[in-house]
């Protein structure tokens, strides 16, 4: 049996059948915005492997750090113990964060990050004497991760409905509707309004991704909606948490998605492109008055410890990685992705089978009808030597901040080529694939 043949047979992919696969392809190894395959072909990575890959693969900053630490220690328990890479990267993360949120958490996944956050808003209500406000308030259209939690506070008609059954009950308001270059209309947040001011009494926080709603969704809302939502959390006394786990990092323009509205969440999660994509690592931060609310209540520990947590390796990927985009203009490099991407893609809204063409930073999106078959989307993929993997109806690109003029140039020709191609099979009902 071939190294292939075993991986078909027997390793479950992400959102994947074991029983009938969908193809994979061999990688050997990866540098720069590119994948070599076995066969020696190489891919352009347009979807920075799941969006954190923001440096560029094996970045020689990133992979000397680990070098190094791993020369020392690659790994000790963080109950009872600290180290440098830990105390360092704190220092960093906080001197990047919005003001006041200098208080870390640090969590082996951006699922466990958003799940440490939920936490800490009960905790936090509990200790404030009102242990019947745990309940959280989430976006319709939102994705926050595959652990139960995250399910459950994720969009409730997206991909994880099979799961309803072992869910804890949360609030959702409406999508936001209008779009971030849009007039803003306050018809947009009174869902939000309505939710707060039906259940306030059993909230402890409101939870969303700021400005990009990423994998259900792939929509790019207006920030006045943050600006609303930041006053109402304060008016009926539910804390505020931003899931910047696939927006931060220059992904959509500025350090941080919600700095276009100008407001600061009271936890905020981190993770994906916080080690450049090299190592996983994630981290919740939050504001002095959470951390001391909760330390002084009972009990006055935060329940939470993963095994790995803070691990020295991923912490000092992770340094350096801050270093990098602490160092270099990144923002300058999105907005030059974002312009192309406008200039490439928006005429794909002639094309029939298309609904609609979004833009934002470094991620683009074709919104279709259906998506091509199989085979075309293998066909493109091998043709323009780029790596797309669209999932439900959405062929999109968000590649490495790092990406030059001529291989954006590659991705949208790719997406323009695949966005062409004839509409598949409907999906059979309840089928999801990301």
């Amino acid at each position: 049996m071939t190294p292939l043949e075993y991986d078909r047979t027997h390793i479950w992919h992400p959102y994947a059948s074991l029983g009938n696969p969908p193809p994979v392809l061999h990688a050997k190894s990866a540098s720069g915005v590119e994948i070599e395959l076995a066969d020696g072909s190489r891919l352009v990575d347009a979807v920075s492997s799941w969006w954190c890959v923001a440096h560029g693969h094996n970045h020689p900053a990133i992979v000397e750090a680990i070098r190094r630490q791993s020369e020392r220690m690659c790994h000790v328990m963080f109950g009872g113990f600290t180290h440098d890479p830990a105390i360092d990267l704190a220092e960093r993360l906080a001197k990047f964060a919005p003001a006041g949120l200098d208080r870390v958490f640090f969590a082996d996944s951006g699922s466990i990050s958003v799940e440490v956050a939920a936490k800490m808003a009960v905790q936090y209500q509990n200790a404030l004497g009102h242990p019947e406000r745990n309940r959280l308030v989430a976006l319709k259209g939102g994705y926050h991760g595959d652990t139960s939690l995250c399910m459950a506070i994720s969009d409730p008609d997206g991909m994880h409905t099979l799961f309803k059954g072992i869910m804890t009950k949360h609030f959702f308001a409406e999508k936001p509707g209008v779009p971030i270059d849009g007039e803003w209309d306050p018809a947009d947040i009174q869902s939000l309004r309505r939710v707060l001011e039906e259940h306030s009494g059993e909230i402890a926080a409101v939870v969303c991704e700021p400005v990009f709603q990423a994998a259900n969704a792939m929509n790019f809302y207006h920030p006045q909606y943050l600006r609303e939502m930041r006053r109402l959390c304060d008016e009926h006394g539910a804390l505020l948490i931003f899931d910047e786990i696939a927006a931060g990092f220059h992904r959509t323009g500025p350090l941080w998605a919600h700095s276009r509205a100008g407001i600061e969440p009271d936890i905020m999660t981190v993770g994906k492109a916080l080690t450049g994509g090299h190592m996983t690592l994630a981290a919740t931060l939050a504001s002095a008055k959470v951390a001391d609310t909760i330390s002084n209540g009972r009990p006055s520990a935060f329940m939470h410890g993963p095994t790995y947590m803070a691990n020295p390796l991923a912490c000092a990927a992770a340094c350096a990685s801050l270093d990098l985009f602490e160092h270099s203009d990144y923002q300058s490099k999105v907005a030059k992705i974002e312009s192309l991407f406008r200039e490439g893609l928006s005429p794909l809204r002639a094309l029939a089978n298309v609904r609609d063409v979004r833009v934002l930073g470094a991620a683009g999106v074709v919104e279709v009808e259906r998506l091509p078959k199989q085979e075309d989307i293998s066909r493109v993929i091998r043709k323009h030597g780029v790596w797309l993997r669209p999932f439900a109806n959405f062929i999109y690109a968000m590649p490495p901040l790092v990406t030059d003029d001529a291989t954006a140039g590659r991705i949208v020709e790719a997406i323009a080529d695949l966005s062409s191609a004839p509409p598949g099979p409907a999906p059979a009902d309840g089928d999801f694939h990301e």
